[in-house]
């Protein structure tokens, strides 16, 4: 807000309960530019009414909240955040991954509760992660972190992707494409590290949890919709999987019961980018995005560049 208070006159919503689709539409009357989080639904039925808007700067690497389509035929720009938060998000991501495979949560829970009275041999017994197989769905940049994350712990990796990786970058990653079907029955950990749009939402299901080794360890830190959460909770309750932890949910805040019931999941309420430095880096290259536009300087991030050429609210002086 600093950075934008010396830079442009702005109109703050201050609220952590944001604003509804009504409040929006009103409090975008007259505005160049909306600085978005993943929070603010920015759907087609809302983007038609944001007359004389220029751009929406979206706080993040996904923008599943917003409408690109509908956007770029309305002759609104759109730009993300992408780069600055793939190390933060996959350091999040293998320690979910450690945190569910040695029990780290049961444990604190176990001592704070003072049920620890002596020392056993096999207490809150976990699972080695050096040496392991890990798969993981979705290789793009944030993906291919968490394989060098994994190489550090000698783990195989294997990986699942639409577009496989030139043979060079997988040499580097030491990583190996295969089917998603191969994947998830040889995996030890699978993470995933997907965009959410129609192709991948229920990417998971229950056909493919029932693949997976009852020792295996699921980490979710892309988007909830990308997994139907209904089977997810069914395959830690039969144990088809021996655990799972996720940092996005189906139906965010909600977290389906049966999820907050199984101590073999491990939780967080979608934090994976949330280290100070990253998020300072993530809202100022969202202002960035927006101030460029406003002086008309294209945009670094964008993400519908074609608007760009025939952009309405370019300052003649820029051409």
């Amino acid at each position: 807000m600093e950075f934008l208070q010396q830079r442009t006159e702005i109109d703050y919503e201050s609220t952590a309960d944001g604003l509804t689709s009504p409040q929006l539409i009103e409090r975008a009357r007259g505005k160049r530019v909306i600085i978005s989080q993943f929070t603010d639904p920015l759907p087609r039925e809302v983007i038609t009414q944001l007359k004389g808007l220029g751009m929406i700067a979206h706080v993040g690497v996904g923008f599943d909240n917003i409408d690109l389509q509908a956007a770029t035929e309305h002759g609104i720009l759109v730009s993300n955040t992408p780069g600055i938060l793939n190390d933060t998000t996959a350091d999040f991501a293998f320690a979910l991954l450690m945190a569910a495979a040695r029990r780290v949560v049961e444990a604190d829970a176990f001592v704070r509760s003072g049920q620890w009275k002596k020392w056993s041999l096999d207490m809150l017994a976990g699972m080695d992660i050096h040496h392991r197989t890990l798969g993981i769905i979705g290789m793009g940049r944030i993906g291919q972190e968490m394989a060098r994350r994994g190489r550090g712990f000698s783990m195989r990796v294997l990986y699942n992707n639409r577009t496989r990786l030139s043979a060079e970058k997988e040499q580097e990653l030491n990583a190996a494409w295969v089917s998603k079907e191969q994947l998830l029955r040889e995996a030890d950990y699978v993470s995933l590290h997907c965009p959410l749009n129609d192709a991948t939402r229920h990417l998971i299901k229950e056909e493919d949890f029932r693949l997976m080794k009852p020792t295996a360890i699921f980490v979710n830190t892309a988007r909830g919709p990308v997994v139907d959460e209904a089977a997810l909770v069914k395959a830690l309750e039969e144990r088809w999987i021996a655990g799972a932890g996720l940092d996005v949910f189906e139906r965010e805040p909600t977290v389906h019961e049966g999820l907050l019931k199984c101590e073999r999941a491990v939780l967080a309420p979608h934090i994976s980018s949330s280290s100070v430095e990253t998020r300072t880096k993530m809202t100022v290259m969202a202002a960035e995005n927006a101030l460029a536009a406003v002086a008309g300087t294209c945009p670094p991030n964008l993400l519908n560049p074609a608007v760009w050429d025939s952009w309405a609210f370019r300052p003649a002086a820029a051409g």
